[in-house]
């Protein structure tokens, strides 16, 4: 238990806040400070709890009398207030590390670079289902701090990014899932894909022999970094390529075959309610979660089936004019677009674009020159886009979702599919990939 007194938060956003009302509840003197405009729903929370905060500015003297800081995710170790506090020995934590002192639920984080929100869902949806005392956070929902400090759940599932993970110290998961690493956020990683590798095994580090390690045996970044950490929970591996004695995979007759301890289970993957390749990972790895937990193979049979996807991950829209539009607006790297390009069998008109964060578009040529019969851009800068695929295909550069979507709609016919797949942050035109995705649905529905 911390002995702290006097807690500094950077950052009024939903994790931010969420600390700060749990600092609040722990009897500790409590400062929030954010550098841009807090908005003012987050407003309203402060001063109901009658926590001191400021905008626009961040007054040094204060903040750095602070005994502790949690920072939010999103405020890089570079900025000056957090390299003084640094400077100082001041601790700097995340929202995920505070809260998870003051909670004893059972624990389940899931991180990688794709699929990370989907499995969360799937899995919260199966210990739903199960009829335990669950809730979901992290970077979906009300905070994971907030949840702490307002409700009472036994169990949570956690949908952890790489920038939470940077901030955690002693926060430990009981069962920790690493559904795949591929180059993503570098310009946060000093553009060294190691340390984003790196950063994502942050997930193991405290786990002891009585917890479980899940993850993908096919990926290469993890499979090759592996045999060099130290991880001393118990690691239950899943792959679509090779039988495995524990864990989840796949065999010839299109089957998942669960294999863990004494409950056996299989399960075919047309009976699943996710599709695409990328969807048989996350199946298995919420799978072997719910087989960790006891749960009863109905249980997990039932919810892999009737699961409904969670919005802006390759979310159907509607037809218009037999022409499909589908919004992927959480696809914010390249890797997560490879899945939704791959996992689509009818010709494609691809809007992408936005804040890139050091993306290297040679893996997606392939698969541009056999389905993609157009790349319209939507960002302020669309010159990377450009000369990656300009020779490919023919590109055009719009700077708005309601732009792109008109565009699309005149270069797509009847059978063809028009996909939002922006391979890069929305920094540049919109809040959030979710107000991407708001403004691309809007867009749609006006046509």
């Amino acid at each position: 238990m911390s002995t702290t007194k006097n807690i500094a938060i950077l950052g009024a956003g939903e994790s931010g806040v969420g600390a700060a009302v749990l600092a609040k509840k722990q009897g500790f003197s409590v400062f929030v400070s954010d550098f841009g405009k807090i908005k003012e729903k987050y407003k309203a929370v402060l001063e109901a709890e009658k926590i001191e905060w400021e905008e626009g500015t961040h007054t040094f003297d204060r903040v750095l009398g602070a005994t502790e800081i949690v920072k939010s995710p999103g405020i890089p170790d570079t900025v000056e207030i957090v390299k003084q506090a640094q400077e100082k020995s001041i601790p700097v934590i995340s929202e995920i590390e505070f809260a998870g002192r003051y909670t004893n639920a059972t624990l389940i984080g899931i991180t990688g670079s794709n699929g990370k929100t989907t499995t969360t869902m799937l899995t919260y949806h199966i210990l739903k289902k199960a009829g335990l005392n669950v809730g979901v956070a992290g970077n979906v929902g009300d905070s994971f701090a907030y949840q702490v400090a307002t409700k009472d759940y036994e169990y949570y599932v956690l949908e952890l990014s790489s920038f939470q993970l940077d901030g955690i110290k002693d926060f430990r998961t009981d069962v920790s899932i690493l559904l795949n690493i591929t180059p993503d956020h570098l310009d946060r990683y000093e553009y060294k894909f190691e340390n984003y590798i790196d950063s994502k095994f942050r997930i193991t580090m405290n786990q002891t022999e009585e917890d479980v390690f899940i993850f993908c045996k096919d990926d290469e970044a993890i499979s090759t970094i592996l045999p060099n950490k130290k991880i001393r929970a118990k690691q239950i591996p899943f792959s679509i390529k090779e039988l495995l004695e524990e864990g989840a995979y796949l065999n010839s007759n299109e089957e998942i075959v669960f294999n863990h301890i004494n409950h056996p289970q299989t399960m075919s993957i047309h009976d699943l309610a996710l599709n695409g390749k990328h969807n048989i990972y996350n199946s298995m790895a919420a799978g072997i979660a719910s087989k960790v937990l006891d749960l009863r193979k109905e249980i997990v049979r039932e919810s892999l089936t009737d699961f409904q996807n969670v919005a802006h991950r390759l979310e159907h829209i509607c037809y218009v004019n037999g022409i499909e539009f589908i919004n992927d607006s959480k696809a914010t790297n390249v890797n997560a677009v490879w899945y939704a390009l791959e996992s689509i069998n009818k010709p494609i008109v691809w809007i992408a674009g936005g804040v890139d964060k050091g993306n290297d578009y040679e893996e997606l040529l392939e698969l541009v020159k056999h389905k993609v019969k157009a790349l319209v851009c939507m960002g302020v800068d669309n010159s990377k886009l450009v000369e990656a695929f300009g020779d490919v295909v023919d590109v055009y550069e719009t700077s708005s979702a309601r732009e792109a979507v008109k565009l699309s709609y005149k270069l797509a016919s009847k059978e063809e599919l028009v996909l939002l797949s922006p391979a890069c942050a929305s920094f540049d035109l919109y809040d959030n990939y979710e107000e991407r995705g708001l403004e691309f649905r809007k867009a749609v529905r006006e046509l």
